[in-house]
């Protein structure tokens, strides 16, 4: 498993989502991705954690091709 960071995770009421910045460091580079788990306010840390660090591991797992170019 790559090594993961996160920025500071945030409640958004609105949409009843956590966000974070999600950095995975893989191959001596590191790649920021923006991500979100709906949960309700009072779910365990853990449980949001594990599941951001999830969502950005998919997010940089997905192949070269199918990233978007600008």
């Amino acid at each position: 498993m790559n090594d993961v960071r996160f920025g500071r995770i945030n409640y958004n009421a609105a949409r009843q989502t956590f966000e974070a910045r999600v950095d995975v460091m893989r191959g001596g580079r590191t790649f920021r991705y923006p991500c979100e788990v709906a949960g309700p306010l009072n779910m365990d840390e853990g449980i949001v954690r594990n599941a951001l660090a999830a969502q950005a591991q998919a997010m940089s797992d997905t192949p070269r091709s199918l990233h978007s170019h600008h």
